[in-house]
Formats: C-alpha cells, sequence, structure tokens
C-alpha cells in the first residue's frame, strides 16, 4: 500500500488545529524553553525557499524538546510593514493594508500546508494598531530617558530636570549631544519653557537633529545604508543622494560599551559577533582642535575639531580633510575655491557612504582656501575637502598624516601636499608606514621618544594647551529613525514652537491616516502630511504634562503631527516580548509572562541581520532592562545562522580539438577525436589563455608531440585553430570549494587527460595530482 501522505497530513494537522496541541502555557510547573523564528516580512511572491529551511530545523528542535518535557514557545507572526506594500499602493493605489493583508493569507496557508508546530494564539503583525500601539509607547519611554554615565544606564528625564533645578548642568555625566550649556540652577530656572525643552533634546535617547541621509527622490523617502548599492536604491534602482535633512534619532551609541561586552555573554556563532564588533568599532585615542587660521572666524566657533588614534603623529599633519557634508565647508570656501567646492559636493552627494567607505583606490578632493594651525607645532595647514571623510564618523574632519596612514598618502602624492616622516625607522618611498616601532624625529617635545611615552606626552600637551583630551570614540552611530513614508508606524509626537511633544499615552495608538496619494506632497513633505486634519487637539480646560518634569504644558490648540513614521526596523525591535503575551491590552506584556519566560533560549535567522535587527534588538532590550520592564539584559542566549540555500552546480571544461590529415586539411567526420584522448582543462586556464593564441599554439604543439605516435597511426595532426571548451557537468560531490577530487573524477570517467591549472611546459600535461579548479555557475568565460 502506498504511503498516502496528503491523508495523514490533512488529517493530523486538522488534530492539531482543533485540539491546540502546539499551544505554550502560561503557568506550568515544566521547565520553559522558547525556540523563535526571524519572523518573514510577508511578500507577494509568497514563502520563499530560504524560509521553511529555517522554519524546519526551528521546528524539529521544538518538537524535541516537547518531547523532552518542555513547555515550549514556538510562534510566529509577520514583519508587516514594509517598502514593497507602499511601492505598490503607489503604483495602484491599492492600501498597503489590502496588500498585506492578502499576502499574509498566502503565508498562512503555506505555513499550514508544511504542518510547523506554531502556537497560532500568539501571531503577531507589526502593522496591526493593536501592535504598533506598544511599539509607539517604547518609543515614548526612550523620548523619556536619559543615559546616565555615572549609573552606566538610562534614567527618567524627569530626574534629570530635578538635577538641574538643583544643581544646574555642573556633575551631568550623560551621552548627549556636543553642545550642550553649561547653567547653574538659577539660570535653568529663569530658562523660558521653549528653552528649556530645547536643551532636554540634547540629552533624550531619542531626539531630533540634522543627518546626513540617504535620500531618494523617486521613492520620496530616506533609505538605510543597506538598502543602496552603488548609488541607486535596492528597490526600483533609483538614483540615491547624500542630503542633509531634520531626523529622528536613537542614541545607541550610549550602549555602545555594553553592546560590545554583552557579545561575550551570548552562544551566537563568532563571525556574527566579529561584524557587530566591527560595526560599533571602538577606538581610544583623542580630540583635538586646530585653530582656523582666517580673521572671519575670530567670534564664535573658530576651530576644527578632529579625533584620531594616533596623537603621536600630530607633528606629521599637513592638512585637514573635511566630509563635504561638514557644517563649516561653506564658511571655510573662499571666492576663488567656491565653484570647485560646489562642484565636488555635487559629485560626492552621488555615492552612498559604504561606497565612500569601500572605494580606497579613487583619489579626490577639493581645496578651501582656508588653513588651519597644528596646535602643537604651530605650522598652517591647508583644510580640504575629501569623500573618503564621512560627517558621521567622529567629527567629520581628520588630520592627515601622509607619512602613517595610506589614503593621507595617496591624496598628498596626487596633490603634491607635503609628506614628514616622524619615526626614525619610517620608509615612506613607495607608500605609508604605520608603524610604531623606532623614536620620533621631525616632532618636536617628543623627539626620541617611544610610542606609549609620546602619545602620553601629545595628550597632557593637548590638555595643557586647552587643544584636546583623551578621548574614546565609536564608529558605530546614532540610530536613524524616521523615514518619509507611509506605510510604517506614526511617531506619537506633535509640534509647538518647533518643538516636539509627545501625545498622552491614552491616545495611543495613534493610527495611520487615510491619503489621497501615498507620494509625498508637492512640496516635498512625506506622505502623511496629505492627510486632511491631522492634528493634535487639546481641548481648553486640559493641562498636558510635557515629558520634562518641568510643569505642564498650558494651551489649547491644533498642533500637527510629525509626518515622518517610524523604520521598518521599530517593530522587530521588541516582538519576542509580544509572543509572551500576545493579547495583552494593558501592556506590551505582563510582568508575570516576562518572568517566567525571559528570553529567547534558541533564535534561529540569517546573519545578514548582524547589523541591523540583531543590533537594534539588543540595544532595545538592553533599555527595557534598565527601566526595569525586562529582567534579562540580552534578548537571545543562542543564536543559530541557517544558512542559504545555493542551486549550485560544478563545470569542468572540455577541450575540443579539430583532427587534420597530412595535408592539413579538416577531418570532417571527427568521430575519431576522442580515440586519442578527451582532454579537460582547468577553469581559470579558460578564463586567462581563452583568447591568447600564443599560449593555444604551444597547447597545440606539445599535444601533438605528446601523442605522435597515436596520431601516427591514425595519420591525423591535432589543429587548435578553431579552438573552443565546453563546459561539463561534475557530480557535485566529487567537489569541496571548487576544487575537483580528480582521482575520483578519473575513476567516474576513465579516458581522460586533465590539463592542469599549473601547466606551462609539456612535462606538465599529464600532472593527474594537481588540483582542479571548478567553476561554480555564478562565474562566466
Amino acid at each position: 500500500m502506498d504511503y498516502q501522505f496528503k491523508d495523514i497530513e490533512k488529517k493530523w494537522q486538522q488534530f492539531w488545529a482543533d485540539h491546540q496541541t502546539f499551544k505554550a502555557e502560561d503557568k506550568t510547573a515544566k521547565p520553559k524553553y522558547y525556540v523563535l523564528d526571524m519572523f518573514p516580512y510577508p511578500s507577494g511572491a509568497g514563502l520563499h525557499v530560504g524560509h521553511p529551511l529555517g522554519y524546519i530545523a526551528s521546528d524539529i528542535f521544538a518538537r524535541y524538546k516537547r518531547l523532552k518535557g518542555f513547555n515550549v514557545l514556538h510562534p510566529m507572526g509577520y514583519d508587516s510593514f514594509g517598502l514593497p506594500a507602499e511601492q505598490y499602493a503607489i503604483q495602484t493605489g491599492q492600501h498597503p493594508a489590502i496588500t498585506t493583508e492578502t499576502n499574509i493569507a498566502t503565508y498562512r496557508r503555506q505555513l499550514d500546508q508544511i504542518g510547523f508546530s506554531f502556537d497560532w494564539s500568539r501571531e503577531v503583525r507589526t502593522s496591526s494598531p493593536d501592535y504598533y500601539k506598544w511599539t509607539q509607547w517604547i518609543f515614548m519611554q526612550l523620548f523619556n530617558s536619559w543615559y546616565n554615565k555615572d549609573a552606566d544606564k538610562a534614567e527618567s528625564i524627569a530626574k534629570l530636570v530635578e538635577h538641574f533645578e538643583l544643581n544646574g548642568a555642573a556633575g551631568i555625566n550623560a551621552v548627549c549631544d556636543d553642545e550642550i550649556l553649561s547653567f547653574t540652577a538659577e539660570e535653568w530656572k529663569a530658562k523660558s519653557h521653549n528653552e528649556q525643552q530645547s536643551e532636554l533634546l540634547k540629552y533624550r535617547l531619542t531626539y531630533l537633529r540634522e543627518s546626513t541621509v540617504n535620500w531618494c527622490p523617486a521613492l520620496g523617502t530616506v533609505l538605510a545604508n543597506d538598502e543602496v548599492k552603488d548609488g541607486f536604491s535596492e528597490r526600483g534602482g533609483y538614483p540615491v543622494e547624500q542630503k542633509k535633512m531634520m531626523q529622528w534619532s536613537m542614541r545607541i551609541t550610549a550602549y555602545a560599551d555594553r553592546l560590545l561586552k554583552g557579545l561575550d555573554t551570548i552562544d551566537w556563532p563568532e563571525p556574527l559577533k566579529e561584524m557587530q564588533r566591527n560595526w560599533i568599532g571602538k577606538s581610544v585615542g583623542a580630540s583635538v582642535r586646530f585653530t582656523i587660521s582666517d580673521l572671519r572666524f575670530t567670534n564664535g566657533e573658530n576651530y576644527i575639531e578632529v579625533f584620531t588614534t594616533r596623537a603621536d603623529t600630530i607633528f606629521g599633519t599637513t592638512f585637514l580633510v573635511l566630509a563635504p557634508e561638514h557644517e563649516l565647508v561653506a564658511s571655510l570656501t573662499t571666492p576663488e575655491q567656491k565653484s570647485a567646492i560646489d562642484a565636488y559636493i555635487a559629485q560626492a552627494k552621488k555615492k552612498s557612504e559604504l561606497e565612500r567607505m569601500a572605494d580606497a583606490k579613487t583619489v579626490s578632493g577639493a581645496f578651501t582656501g582656508s588653513f588651519a594651525i597644528n596646535p602643537v607645532s604651530g605650522e598652517k595647514v591647508q583644510i580640504w575637502i575629501a569623500d573618503y571623510v564621512l560627517a558621521g564618523y567622529g567629527t567629520g574632519a581628520v588630520m592627515a598624516v601622509p607619512s602613517g596612514d595610506q589614503r593621507d598618502y595617496l591624496f598628498a602624492k596626487h596633490y603634491h601636499l607635503p609628506i614628514i616622516p616622524i619615526i626614525d625607522i619610517q620608509n615612506i618611498e613607495t607608500e605609508a608606514d604605520p608603524t610604531k616601532e623606532g623614536h620620533y624625529i621631525n616632532s618636536g617635545f617628543i623627539n626620541g621618544l617611544a610610542y606609549k611615552e609620546a602619545t602620553a606626552a601629545v595628550v597632557a600637551k593637548l590638555e595643557e594647551l586647552g587643544a584636546g583630551k583623551a578621548k574614546v570614540n565609536f564608529r558605530m552611530r546614532d540610530a536613524i529613525f524616521g523615514r518619509q513614508r507611509y506605510w510604517g508606524e506614526p511617531v506619537p509626537v506633535y509640534f509647538k514652537d518647533g518643538l516636539p511633544y509627545l501625545i498622552d499615552e491614552k491616545d495611543l495608538p495613534l493610527v495611520l491616516p487615510e491619503v489621497d496619494k501615498y507620494l509625498p506632497t508637492e512640496s516635498g513633505e512625506p506622505p502623511l502630511a496629505r492627510a486632511t486634519g491631522w492634528n493634535y487637539k487639546i481641548a481648553a480646560d486640559s493641562k498636558v504634562s510635557p515629558p520634562s518634569g518641568g510643569g505642564d504644558l498650558e494651551g489649547a490648540g491644533t498642533f500637527p503631527y510629525e509626518h515622518s513614521t517610524m523604520p521598518g526596523w521599530a517593530g522587530s525591535s521588541w516582538y519576542w516580548y509580544r509572543y509572551m503575551d500576545a493579547q495583552n491590552d494593558t501592556a506590551f506584556a505582563s510582568e508575570e509572562a516576562i518572568e517566567y519566560w525571559k528570553d529567547v533560549d534558541l533564535y534561529i535567522g540569517g546573519s545578514e541581520h548582524a547589523t541591523g535587527h540583531l543590533l537594534y534588538s539588543r540595544f532595545w532590550n538592553k533599555f527595557l532592562k534598565d527601566i526595569g520592564l525586562v529582567v534579562e539584559e540580552e534578548p537571545f542566549k543562542k543564536l543559530i545562522n541557517q544558512g542559504m540555500i545555493q542551486g549550485r552546480s560544478s563545470f569542468i571544461n572540455k577541450l575540443n580539438i579539430d583532427l587534420i590529415d597530412e595535408q592539413g586539411q579538416k577531418i570532417i567526420d571527427n568521430t575519431s577525436s576522442d580515440n586519442v584522448a578527451i582532454f579537460y582543462i582547468s577553469d581559470d586556464l579558460v578564463k586567462k589563455y581563452k583568447n591568447d593564441r600564443d599560449w593555444i599554439k604551444q597547447l597545440e604543439n606539445n599535444l601533438n608531440e605528446k601523442y605522435h605516435l597515436k596520431l601516427s597511426e591514425l595519420k591525423r595532426k591535432i589543429s587548435l585553430e578553431h579552438v573552443s571548451f565546453t563546459p561539463w557537468h561534475v557530480n557535485v560531490n566529487l567537489v569541496n570549494n571548487d576544487i575537483l577530487n580528480i582521482e575520483a573524477f578519473k575513476k567516474s570517467i576513465p579516458a581522460i587527460v586533465i590539463i592542469p591549472s599549473s601547466y606551462s611546459k609539456m612535462e606538465y600535461l599529464l600532472a593527474i595530482g594537481k588540483s582542479k579548479k571548478c567553476r561554480n555557475p555564478n562565474s562566466t568565460w
């Protein structure tokens, strides 16, 4: 009797659904085990083969843990806000919610057909108002918080206000903007309400500031770095440019050290942890101020601040380089240099930050016409702009030391700028030499010192002069938390006098309004600006307490909402907690549920999320722990990357030869050619020599010499005048990392001769033991 798998699957899937077989219990004496897959974005194409690759693995493990007596939570949901649904809405006019609902139905049907053991009673959808109410609520907690470096945790903004009222700004050690004010308690109390709110915005964990972003005019939105490729949007292929905009940001940098240290406490693949370490990029160095040598800057900010990990090399600084977006570029540019600077800025806007970081070979820049003074040597140095400096990393300016940095070296060579050796053993004839060995020369008061002593002496001198100080810097920047598009969580904020205020919690969720189109307005505002009458209304008898601890904000009126929406990663930065208590309408999850389930025991998903979702999730989890809402510092104890399914084949190339007679005429019936031998040739040789007639002629002569006796019997010669190569499929079991097991292949097709990649002379022709490179399906020749 045949195995009737369709009938059996149907029967048992119905049984599981009717009896809620896989529903997790909330109260039980069983030990808990939480198995989680990264939930999918419900695209129109339905599940792709990569989804069940991970889901099957987690499902097997979830079933195993149930059989071992564990209370297993194995839920599923949908990360259902996303740009594809909005683009479809722009093209068709259909609301993204309708498209998303249809796609989710397809996903659910496909998931059910496979027969996974998901607890569907806990399903979540990030685009549901019942869900994003709590995403908005968490945003409000972030807005209401600041990071106290002394306590090494987030605290209520009301506590900061209390300190200001008692002690002023003295004694505050916070992660905050650079341009904070110094004031006494009396001066704080004397400030207007708006002045106080403006100052508090510099401390909040979510805040507004002008940022350089990837702006896509065609899509009408800001794109994340991973959504841009070669200067074009990944979706649609539209041009992307660098642009400065007022954007919501989150102070993930406040948690940089904790994010680094936490990696040592979790069981994740080491390559993924290394990706996060590199992204965070902790550097220990010094900040240095170079005074601008220009009478126009005698008042106000008259210096350029840089961060360097090599303060010891300061005497080798021969020019400064600013990012094209640096705020001082316009004022530093002289009239003579304006056209060159403007042209260069326009050119730089066409590249994403990732492209600028990756392109280490192209040398380009423009001289501003201005100069700065080296604070320790007193030397005057030129100020340039170049796209290898990024506005968002460090201060957006670098002190260029061409003798020790290769990019600076190439720049100096290209523009004929000085290169000063600063260490006695430096070799800078052909490239920069970043050595820390030897003793300093051409370096003033540190001449003769070694690296450690010289570094300490320079930092001490900078602090003495008031021109710098020791500093720890991170490559990671605060996360931009706004998108100029429709299909996303509305930000629960309204504006009064240009300042942001939170709406009242009782007004959550702030639901997406209806709009006539899903495009930006004609004036370039986000799509939400199209909503008619979409404003926050405060009644005449209301007193709304601003999130400051600084008294009530009085005044009835109608105030505009924020028109940007949250980014795609907002809803996925806390969703594992909602699965713990998915139906709760009074909290994102109850204390009892969080105390029981605690964290995710096994998380399965792709490594492509290393510096996105996985980093932001850890950030939000640590914040929620700081304010007492969750019990674990890290959200995912163990993480497994399921890898990628590759539809691959392996090829070896057959060398097609012609046989000619003694008069040099080609034998039309060439069936006898295989009587000589079947020749297989290495793929890298094909790529290298396919069009090299000299090499092909040499190969022809060598083959004729090698097979002289056999060819004489046939009265034939080998001709490669019209040589060609035919790729043959190879059993993939004979290939490891694109290297063919030649002995195994020879046994499978015995009558062969392999021309290895090391072939150059006759004696190598039959060197069967040499490795043979195969071609994977993505390569061409």
